[in-house]
């Protein structure tokens, strides 16, 4: 009886310490590169959304799709605004934004990077970083637009 319950005793430690380690082994790792659309901008190892200042569209890395207000309405679509249909996603700049939900930030970006509308093919690699409340614009090397430039970022 004295064997059987220290072999249960035994077997009950180790499934407890397997669970520890197993639970200090688990790393969240946010990288996105395969899920980045060949339009965007070259650079980067994760992003969540692309600002398009000159269609003030944003597009939302993880499921693909474009965000974009409707009236007073956000709408999440696979395919851009009507408006905006023909638009080349190649040669227009896009704001690279790490942190979650973008878009809830819109009126603030439309002001900030209106100076980045009709920058056709100018396309660094600017980054969003918020500061002390300010914007801050990390710019690098210019690519040719189409998110394939020399050299990493």
């Amino acid at each position: 009886m004295k064997k059987l319950i220290t072999s249960i005793l035994i077997a009950i430690l180790t499934m407890a310490y397997a669970d520890t380690t197993s639970a200090q082994v688990k790393v969240n790792v946010n990288i996105n590169i395969g899920d980045q659309p060949e339009w965007g901008p070259s650079g980067y190892d994760y992003a969540e959304y692309y600002y398009m200042p000159d269609i003030e569209t944003y597009y939302y890395v993880p499921r693909r799709q474009f965000v974009y207000l409707h009236g007073n309405r956000w709408i999440f679509s696979p395919i851009l605004p009507p408006a905006h249909a023909h638009y080349d996603m190649y040669s227009g700049y896009k704001v690279v934004f790490t942190t979650p939900d973008a878009y809830k930030y819109y009126k603030k970006h439309k002001v900030y990077y209106a100076k980045y509308k009709n920058y056709k093919n100018k396309q660094g690699t600017i980054k969003y970083k918020k500061q002390k409340g300010e914007y801050k614009e990390q710019k690098k090397s210019k690519g040719n637009g189409k998110g394939h430039s020399k050299g990493r970022h």
